[in-house]
């Protein structure tokens, strides 16, 4: 009951303010508007932040100036290697000083984890040795899936990325997210530390209009193991560390901005194994191999990659933009070599 109150809260806000509005006599052009110069609204990052594809920026999403409201909504699709990630939120700026997001996503996992899961089932009857009771690990035969839902808030400290563009001082924001994981027998198979937890950061933003150019900086606090997909810390803590980020981008025309990012991660689960109950599952070796799943020898053994995209995003109005990138994730759990192409729509309003 408590969850669904909890659940209820976004929405009897929303409906507080529409109503609000109507009372107050308030348009929807005076309070909803676009002011800012088309492309450097940004786009939405897989966490719902306006930004980047993976990083925040220090802009607030949406074209609302001082005067008023904009929002979108956004969605990503990111079919990996071994992975497909879906993303799925919303975001809202206020008087381009503070934004609100939230994020629903999804991770289902391929080949590797799909065979630990058939080599669990065929085994069966994994209990606690203390307890005896039976064990769930998480990984399913198939179709292994990752749910973990972001709030975000930022704040514009001081700057303006924008209309400042003849001197160097860039516009800075702070701020944060909580995110919680669903997948908790997963991440305790996987040796992770917490499920939920919150991170923050502080953004620098800067266009330089007579070069085309953006630069962001972003100093992200956090003990996120893949951006809390696979949940926060290890073994040995969740004590949070500063990882740098950073975007480039370019305006290639008015409509068309290219560009690059670079996401420093984490290495708290770094050479670890997957566990069940205690048991290190390298001592599965000989039943892999007696398998025929020899090949999976090498693939016990977590490790964790910084990400990097290239990106092409399409703004063919206010309204709209589509982003298409190559991100390269490298190892994310046991897996390696996750690379590929995603795309990203948000709508704005």
């Amino acid at each position: 009951m408590e969850e669904a109150k909890r659940n209820k809260f976004p929405v009897s806000k929303g409906a507080a303010l529409v109503v609000a509005m109507l009372a107050s006599g308030i348009s929807h052009g005076d309070l909803f508007e676009s002011g800012k110069v088309l492309a450097t609204g940004g786009v939405s990052m897989i966490g719902g932040a306006g930004g980047g594809g993976i990083t925040p920026w220090a802009t607030i999403t949406g074209y609302a100036t001082k005067e008023g409201i904009n929002g979108d909504l956004h969605y990503t699709y990111a079919p990996l290697a071994n992975y497909t990630l879906h993303s799925i939120g919303a975001a809202v700026g206020f008087w381009d000083r503070f934004e609100l997001s939230y994020t629903s996503s999804s991770l289902t996992t391929g080949s590797t984890l799909d065979t630990l899961g058939l080599v669990f089932d065929t085994v069966g009857g994994l209990t606690d040795s203390v307890a005896g009771l039976p064990i769930s690990t998480g990984i399913e035969p198939f179709n292994t899936t990752i749910d973990m839902e972001t709030i975000g808030a930022k704040v514009r400290v001081f700057g303006e990325a924008i209309y400042d563009s003849d001197n160097l001082f860039p516009q800075v924001a702070i701020g944060a997210f909580y995110k919680k994981n669903k997948n908790d027998d997963l991440l305790r198979t996987l040796k992770a530390d917490k499920t939920k937890d919150w991170e923050a950061y502080i953004s620098a933003t800067k266009i330089f209009f007579p070069i085309n150019t953006l630069i962001n900086i972003t100093a992200r606090y956090t003990a996120a193991n893949q951006t809390g997909l696979v949940g926060f810390g290890g073994p040995g803590g969740s004590d949070k560390e500063i990882r740098p980020e950073i975007s480039l981008a370019y305006l290639l025309r008015k409509d068309t901005v290219i560009g690059v990012e670079w996401a420093k991660h984490g290495d708290n689960l770094e050479g670890e194994s997957v566990e069940v109950a205690g048991l290190d599952l390298t001592a599965l070796q000989p039943t892999l191999d007696t398998l025929g799943l020899s090949a999976l020898s090498g693939t016990l053994t977590q490790h964790e990659s910084d990400w990097y995209d290239i990106f092409v995003a399409f703004f063919p109005n206010k309204n709209l933009s589509i982003t298409m990138a190559y991100a390269m994730l490298g190892n994310i759990t046991i897996t390696p070599d996750q690379h590929g192409f995603y795309m990203s729509l948000q709508a704005s309003f």
